[in-house]
């Protein structure tokens, strides 16, 4: 098959917007997973998304689609995380695509992370397709969210497709779209593999699975390659794709979306955002790479049995290996012993790695209270930057205390103004500016701080 006939794109939206209800209806159409396997959610394959019912991974797989024209074309297909904490999530898989489908509940409207999820689309250059969701809804309001969308980014209402991803409406002519819309990806297999490095996990047995999108060159079975950051070489014993579940192929080329096993066992070899190419002929520059985040909440991880330590050192290796938007460092305290201080994106974020450590890995953890960073200045001129309260220094030392402080954007309608105002102005925040969303919905722009 063609690059020409390779169609990259993911689904983005607010938290239950019904993106995982389409990608499971997708793979009904191309018929990607046959009718005895099937179960809702399909791609939330972790234990923990499927009780929360929500997705905390991106998930890719490949689809073959043969359109009513007869062509075929393969289909890379991403669903992403819709929870702030996760919006790492959703940037890394945006770099493996060419378009993006914003998903928006035709009930709700426009909600915060719609907004957020369409600017990350917007900034790497994705084509991207409105779609209203759930308009079979009883209280579905599509013409307030096409007004929604018309002041969020101007979309014509002929832009504006409608579906159902719970019955399948109208998801067919998307997939149609999809293919019109989205462009093929470019590069050429015929130049030096240059591969983008999205996401990754450690297998025991395997070592650690990366996930690559290639943008140029190609890669098979017995490739010398290189991961530019590290700079150490490997040697691929297995490429393949994920259909959904990992499926060995004979080699991946130029536009394709898939991973490698390379006998890689220490997960600290390898970086999310790296590049990869062939040792024998490097492509002649790595590719952008991924912003690295600032954690936003900081808390002690300690395990209940001492004995436990180096386990859960290993453990919290292979974890950021999976989630590298999460950080730690050894701590020790006099009360709970030795643990390791972890920064997260949020209280969420928090929540759920300390239970995949307890699900994943089987350790036992006692977690303190969480905090933010704090910035010093002591009388002696030194500037001093804390995560941890015991850290502090006395107080006759201390000239000034920084406190971080964030910009958030809170969509209501605008009945609830008033007490959302109120809670802000409670948690010292201010409101800096408003803007109006349609006729009844208005975005409120606050400072405060982040404790």
């Amino acid at each position: 098959m063609t690059k020409t006939q390779i169609r990259n794109f993911c689904i983005i939206a607010h938290i239950d917007h019904g993106k995982s209800t389409l990608a499971d209806r997708f793979l009904e159409i191309t018929e990607t997973i046959k009718p005895r396997d099937f179960r809702d959610q399909v791609l939330d394959d972790m234990d923990l998304e499927r009780e929360r019912g929500i997705t905390i991974k991106s998930h890719p797989v490949q689809m073959q689609y043969r359109n009513k024209d007869g062509q075929d074309y393969t289909l890379y297909l991403i669903d992403t995380p819709g929870h702030v904490d996760f919006s790492y999530e959703v940037s890394r898989s945006l770099s493996a695509c060419e378009g993006a489908i914003l998903l928006v509940d035709a009930a709700q409207g426009v909600q915060a992370q719609t907004v957020a999820n369409f600017y990350l689309a917007l900034d790497a250059g994705l084509e991207i397709i409105p779609v209203l969701n759930k308009g079979d809804l009883p209280n579905a309001d599509p013409d307030r969210c096409l007004r929604q969308l018309k002041d969020l980014a101007g979309f014509k209402e002929e832009e504006v497709l409608r579906i159902s991803a719970k019955s399948g409406d109208g998801v067919a002519e998307l997939l149609e779209y999809v293919v019109g819309r989205v462009p093929p990806p470019s590069g050429r297999s015929d130049q030096a593999l240059q591969a983008l490095i999205f996401d990754s996990h450690y297998n025991t047995f395997r070592g650690v699975i990366i996930y690559i999108r290639l943008f140029a060159g190609k890669l098979s079975r017995g490739d010398k390659v290189l991961l530019m950051n590290s700079e150490r070489g490997y040697e691929v014993q297995e490429a393949g794709v994920f259909r959904p579940e990992m499926e060995a192929v004979e080699g991946l080329s130029a536009g394709e979306v898939g991973y490698i096993i390379a006998n890689i066992k220490e997960p600290a070899d390898v970086l999310i955002g790296d590049t990869l190419t062939t040792a024998a002929h490097p492509c002649s520059e790595p590719l952008s790479g991924f912003k690295e985040l600032r954690p936003m909440v900081f808390s002690g991880l300690y395990p209940i049995n001492s004995a436990d330590y180096e386990d859960m050192k290993t453990a919290l290796i292979k974890l950021r290996l999976n989630d590298p938007s999460f950080v730690y460092q050894p701590e020790n305290s006099q009360a709970l012993g030795f643990g390791f201080r972890c920064g997260f994106l949020g209280l969420l974020h928090m929540d759920i790695v300390n239970e995949r450590l307890q699900r994943e890995y089987g350790i036992n953890l006692v977690m303190t209270t969480p905090s933010v960073v704090y910035q010093v200045s002591t009388t002696d001129g030194r500037e001093m930057i804390l995560d941890n309260p015991v850290l502090l220094p006395e107080r006759n030392r201390i000239t000034e205390v920084r406190e971080p402080f964030i910009r958030a954007f809170i969509i209501t309608p605008n009945d609830h103004i008033g007490a959302i105002m109120q809670i802000v102005q409670d948690r010292r925040g201010e409101c800096i500016a408003t803007e109006s969303l349609g006729v009844k919905s208005v975005i409120l722009t606050f400072e405060l701080p982040l404790n």
